[in-house]
């Protein structure tokens, strides 16, 4: 058995033991010793990494009652190492994980959901909650779970004796029945937890919910806490002041500066529609009427600016053709017709310009992956 060092003291960030055995398996070197430092993987929380002697420990994970280190390299057994945990890593989880105990004991006290599901990970901390909670709610909370953080609680951890677990009030995802450890956050949250924590809520330093989506009957929360909140806040603010600079607004005015962006945006949109249309007009006018073919290329032209061309051209011939795109990305196109079924039009031209689409009789939709050279010569061969 692997005596766990990260359970006296979570803070260890050095240690030294002995190596009980080593055995090399997939390529890498798997040590047990007699004590560690190291958090295996487990309960949501990523397991440590960092070095033993000179050898890297890549994973940690359990195997029964043994801690077991996922090396680099070897070690003999009976030899003793120096164990450095990679604390930067460990101290951000234990900020993150006590966050999260801290908010879900919050969730669980006003609203009686429970946390169905935790994971750390790149993109942030996740909670699944099995009840819903707004926006505007999660907002309140979030205030609540910094104020914890304020006051400096302790936060302490306890194996209570089979027979006391009965009559204790805890938070737990698993029906447990011996050897269970409580992490309790005095007057906030007492839950069954394998993972280390931090000893005072002041050292997480901020938490903050960045999203909630509606999951079911539930909601899932990204949160981040601690050093990783602070650098998130850092990026934001960077973003912030370089797009207050673009705009020549104010940091706080950067919002309604956008919205003004954008309602000119829409404005100078709808005007080069209805210029587009005119123009789309204008040139059908003029066109000369042919029992033949017509196609046209206009390559800044969205799929339902095409559509408008072509149908208003195949008053003028047999079958209108609109692409728009590029040689690099490929073309859009819309064939349109009053005579003619286009569909056996379509899959012909789909088989000779690497293309794909389909639609109604009257009118056709797809794209093609061939050059714009290639498509005129298809239609000016007469292979359509």
């Amino acid at each position: 058995m692997t005596r766990r060092l990260y359970y006296e003291d979570s803070h260890i960030r050095e240690f030294d033991a002995v190596v009980v055995s080593c055995e090399e398996r997939e390529g890498a070197f798997e040590v047990v010793l007699d004590k560690t430092a190291f958090f295996p993987e487990g309960g949501g929380n990523p397991a440590d990494t960092g070095t033993l002697g000179k050898v890297n420990v890549l994973y940690t994970f359990e195997r029964g009652d043994e801690v077991v280190h996922r090396c680099d390299g070897p070690l003999e057994a009976g030899e003793t190492v120096h164990g450095k945990i990679d604390w930067e890593k460990r101290f951000s989880n234990m900020q993150n994980h006590t966050a999260e105990h801290i908010l879900s004991g919050i969730v669980h006290r006003r609203h009686g959901y429970a946390n169905v599901g935790f994971h750390m990970g790149e993109e942030g901390v996740i909670v699944d909650f099995d009840g819903f909670v707004d926006e505007i709610e999660l907002s309140d909370i979030e205030r609540e779970a910094n104020e914890v953080v304020w006051r400096n609680m302790p936060v302490t951890q306890s194996f209570p004796a089979p027979e006391d677990l009965p009559h204790l009030e805890y938070r737990s995802k698993l029906d447990l029945t011996e050897n269970v450890r409580l992490v309790t956050i005095e007057g906030v949250d007492v839950c069954a937890c394998c993972a280390p924590h931090v000893k005072r809520t002041g050292e997480i330093g901020v938490v903050k919910i960045f999203e909630s989506i509606r999951r079911k009957n539930g909601v899932r929360v990204r949160m981040l806490a601690g050093d990783r909140a602070y650098e998130d806040f850092v990026k934001r603010g960077d973003s912030v002041s370089q797009i207050s600079a673009l705009l020549s607004a104010k940091p706080d005015e950067v919002t309604p500066a956008v919205e003004r962006l954008l309602a000119e945006r829409d404005a100078l949109q709808y005007k080069l529609g209805g210029l587009k249309r005119r123009i789309i007009r204008d040139k059908v006018d003029i066109m000369q009427e042919t029992p033949g073919n017509l196609f046209f290329f206009e390559p800044d032209f969205d799929m339902k600016e095409l559509q408008l061309l072509a149908t208003a051209a195949r008053e003028k011939c047999a079958v209108a053709a609109a692409f728009s795109g590029d040689d690099e990305a490929g073309w859009k196109y819309v064939l349109a017709s009053q005579t003619v079924d286009l569909r056996e039009k379509a899959k012909a031209m789909n088989a000779a310009l690497n293309g794909r689409g389909g639609g109604k009789p009257e009118l056709v939709t797809g794209s093609v992956k061939a050059d714009r050279e290639t498509i005129e010569r298809y239609w000016h061969d007469g292979n359509h």
